[in-house]
């Protein structure tokens, strides 16, 4: 049986990974565009990386890379991105919808001269419709989805940082549509435009959780359901010393042991999917766990069937034992990262750094004329 790959040898400079050859035009932007353009690097995709003049990709986003300083108002430059793009399996662009047609690089022009090329466009409303033209951010494009309406307490929506919108149904969506396309080219010899959304994306998110209203099994209202924070089985708590636990006690047997081990013998926990007995039996747990501290929880429940964990701040969570175990977070030029994931037995990921170079040389180097 083959052993999970190990993310500790993924700071490397030779590519590796599961895409080593595919070739990926990414014209600088930043949020889903640069960090979907990152996983793909990650996974061995040569990513070439455009950017303006002086500019400097940041971040752990910027991995991977190939840097090339490019005007794009300037016709030679145009053409010589013109000549990567010929020898390209895919592009990543994230501008506002017409954009790149105005700079003479739209799919018409490009898919012209490559058939074969996936056209892979990340914006924030999508192509099409009344609000594409329109500026926005991962705060606007999930408001619209029904997503952000059921995120947080009772008095008001809470932007889950930029994972719903920008990473989740953003980045992620790209990717999976720039594989498929490119699967789909290699049978059909036929690329295509990739439509990625972040309103598209993050409503697809939540689709059990319209299959739930459909069913009548999900209430619109904040914290009046069994996974938004309503049942006293499934949410956070504060202890003793101010840092907070997060249990998901859902199944009869997990919520047996969280009884037993938390103490919980009044009768009317017995009513566990009542939502009903929720508002009382939440303000019963607030004053139980805050009975210990954190660390008295987690040596009490850590690693047990009650489906527990800690709630750990970002530095924390670097020094967590299953964390350091499974090599989550590795040192990449002097700063902590996530590692790559998923993780691949055979093929495994690396890590590099972006590395800034000439378009000439990459044109002559990717067999342009």
């Amino acid at each position: 049986m083959q052993q999970s790959a190990s993310p500790s040898a993924t700071s490397q400079t030779a590519a590796g990974g599961p895409l080593t050859g595919i070739r990926i035009v990414e014209f600088a932007g930043i949020g889903p565009g640069p960090f979907g353009a990152m996983l793909l690097a990650d996974m061995g995709a040569e990513v070439i990386t455009l950017v303006r003049a002086g500019q400097k990709p940041q971040g752990a986003a910027a991995r991977g890379r190939k840097v090339v300083e490019v005007d794009l108002k300037n016709k030679e430059s145009v053409a010589g991105v013109m000549t990567l793009l010929d020898q390209a399996d895919a592009l990543i662009e994230g501008y506002r919808p017409g954009v790149m047609e105005r700079l003479g690089l739209g799919p018409d022009v490009v898919l012209g001269r490559n058939p074969k090329l996936v056209y892979g466009r990340m914006t924030g409303w999508g192509q099409t419709g009344p609000l594409a033209q329109a500026a926005g951010h991962d705060i606007n494009y999930i408001s619209i989805t029904g997503a952000l309406a059921a995120i947080g307490p009772a008095d008001k929506p809470v932007p889950p940082l930029n994972l719903v919108g920008d990473f989740g149904g953003g980045s992620l969506y790209l990717v999976v549509g720039i594989l498929a396309a490119l699967l789909e080219a290699k049978r059909s010899g036929k690329g295509q435009v990739v439509d990625a959304a972040m309103c598209d994306g993050a409503a697809s998110l939540i689709t059990m959780f319209f299959d739930m209203t459909a069913a009548g099994r999900w209430k619109e209202a904040r914290e009046s359901n069994m996974l938004d924070g309503g049942a006293h089985f499934y949410g956070t708590y504060e202890c003793k010393d101010g840092a907070f636990i997060s249990i998901g006690s859902i199944e009869p047997q997990f919520y047996a042991l969280l009884r037993e081990l938390a103490g919980l013998t009044d009768a009317q926990y017995d009513g566990q999917m009542d939502p009903k007995n929720w508002p009382e039996l939440k303000q019963k747990l607030v004053a139980v766990f805050k009975s210990k501290t954190r660390d008295e929880w987690c040596k009490l429940m850590e690693g047990t069937d009650v489906c527990f964990a800690p709630v750990l701040t970002m530095s924390e969570a670097t020094k967590h034992p299953h964390m350091v175990a499974r090599e989550v977070f590795i040192k990449h030029e002097g700063h902590t990262q996530p590692a790559p994931a998923p993780r691949f037995l055979r093929t495994p990921s690396t890590v590099r750094a972006p590395i800034k170079t000439d378009l000439a040389a990459l044109a002559k180097e990717w067999g342009g004329k």
